[in-house]
């Protein structure tokens, strides 16, 4: 089956590896490796931060106060944002490949958690999709069921007629519940190599 519909992430996959910036600064500030990782993934102020930055409740400087001092002394809170995602830059083959499935015909959109609504570049989203659903614009995140439904919306799909690719597994299981294929990011070469015979795009 051939889908019309390409919904993407972006941090981490139309960027390189988020991780990898999170252990970037981990160096730069003298963290020990992993850092950022294991206390979003195990710590539930921290968690708590995330989710209020991603869904809008959180103004920035709040979280970068909060996160700063979990992450110890020494750490300055002013511009952690930008210091921790310092090191994630475009994947120039996936920007691409988004671009030329749209050309294409495919009805592509973004689905994105976001660290702060003004960081995307408009104008780059307008070439890129037809739809966006950034979760800090409209008040959910990933994985809420939710903001699966409004991305297969923005592009005039139902869900079932969608291909979905998130680079963190447990963004992909509320989307395949409604009814979407979905892909887990791990690199360029093998999404786009996966892609095209869902998308129905020559090889």
């Amino acid at each position: 089956m051939t889908h019309r519909g390409l919904l993407v992430d972006w941090g981490g996959v139309l960027t390189t590896d988020v991780f990898a910036s999170f252990d970037a600064f981990c160096a730069r500030e003298g963290l020990p490796p992993g850092t950022v990782r294991e206390l979003f993934r195990t710590d539930p102020r921290a968690r708590e931060l995330l989710a209020g930055l991603e869904d809008g409740t959180l103004p920035e400087a709040e979280f970068e106060a909060g996160f700063a001092a979990l992450l110890g002394p020494g750490i300055a809170a002013e511009g952690l944002v930008p210091r921790l995602m310092g090191e994630a830059g475009d994947d120039v083959a996936m920007l691409d490949f988004v671009r030329a499935a749209r050309a294409a015909g495919i009805r592509t959109g973004l689905i994105s958690n976001s660290w702060g609504v003004d960081r995307y570049d408009r104008a780059l989203l307008a070439e890129l999709f037809d739809g966006v659903v950034i979760s800090g614009e409209v008040g959910v995140r990933k994985p809420a069921p939710e903001i699966y439904a409004l991305g297969a919306e923005a592009v005039g799909l139902p869900p079932a007629d969608c291909v979905y690719v998130d680079d963190l597994p447990g963004n992909l299981k509320p989307a395949r519940a409604l009814g979407m294929f979905t892909l887990h990011h791990k690199g360029a070469a093998e999404t786009i190599r996966t892609l095209r015979p869902l998308l129905g795009l020559p090889a």
